[in-house]
């Protein structure tokens, strides 16, 4: 048995009326292979290059260990010198990653290989992200607090990537005051003995490749995981739709505020409510 999922369509390179007509409007993902050919960035930009611009910057990195109620929100797990981390990558699979690096604050050079793309919608220009990974390194199953619309440009390697829109959140043992699911959940290979309800959701995949656009719709869940060394960049504009945008203000103000005063006050006993809350709602 498999989880359901089509494969995410795939276009040369796109308009921005196409794109807004036949897969913004409809909140559809969709991958453009050659949209960013013109770039600096699609000859140059590889793990040998961001040794030669950035391998003197410490950088934070992750792992997929359990949410420990004592870790602060984005705390790291370890930190390392970007030109050892890249050494790490290359030299043995490892499950450290680097997400939610700020390009624009640490590299600023960087910002001359890329330009912000017209796809119709405006941009976040102060937030462009790099994130980076080892072969088999992965994320958990989550959405972003903002609920944005996503462009996740990759780079080098390939990554397999699955998407969840929110309406398949009942199948899915989603944590309850958080924007993740039960962590034990491996999506690449799902145990449906321990999961049953993973066979009635429905989503996308692909395998990411150098140079590829991926556009996630807003809100939208996604697991990453590296098949091999690489990183991506992502550029992210606010959602549109009201319920939407609603629903982001709450993330932002009052459901990570909860969480957070829940945590302080009840400890390893929340994580443990919350996970268990996840099985029960689910069924």
């Amino acid at each position: 048995m498999k989880l359901n999922l089509d494969n995410i369509p795939r276009v040369k390179t796109i308009t921005k009326q196409k794109f807004i007509k036949n897969y913004f409007k409809p909140q559809k993902p969709v991958i453009i292979e050659q949209f960013i050919v013109d770039w600096p960035a699609y000859t140059k930009w590889n793990l040998e290059y961001i040794r030669q611009v950035a391998g003197e910057k410490t950088v934070p990195l992750y792992d997929d260990r359990p949410v420990d109620y004592k870790d602060s929100f984005n705390e790291p797990h370890a930190k390392m010198k970007m030109a050892d981390y890249i050494d790490l990558l290359k030299r043995e699979p490892t499950k450290f990653r680097i997400f939610l690096w700020n390009i624009l604050k640490e590299v600023p050079q960087l910002q001359k290989d890329f330009k912000f793309p017209d796809f119709g919608l405006r941009l976040m220009k102060g937030l462009p992200m790099l994130f980076f990974g080892g072969t088999n390194s992965h994320t958990f199953m989550h959405y972003d607090l903002d609920l944005a619309n996503i462009f996740h440009f990759h780079f080098e390697g390939k990554k397999q990537i699955i998407l969840f829109n929110q309406e398949q959140n009942k199948y899915l043992y989603k944590i309850p005051h958080s924007l993740i699911v039960r962590e034990d959940i491996d999506f690449s290979n799902p145990d449906f003995k321990e999961w049953p309800a993973l066979l009635n959701a429905k989503g996308w995949e692909c395998e990411l490749n150098h140079g590829e656009v991926l556009y996630m719709p807003e809100g939208f869940w996604h697991y990453m995981r590296y098949i091999t060394p690489g990183f991506s960049m992502s550029l992210r504009a606010i959602p549109r739709q009201p319920k939407n945008l609603a629903k982001a203000i709450y993330n932002l103000i009052v459901m990570r505020s909860f969480n957070n005063v829940m945590r302080r006050i009840k400890g390893q006993k929340w994580i443990d409510w919350k996970n268990a809350q996840a099985i029960k709602n689910t069924k």
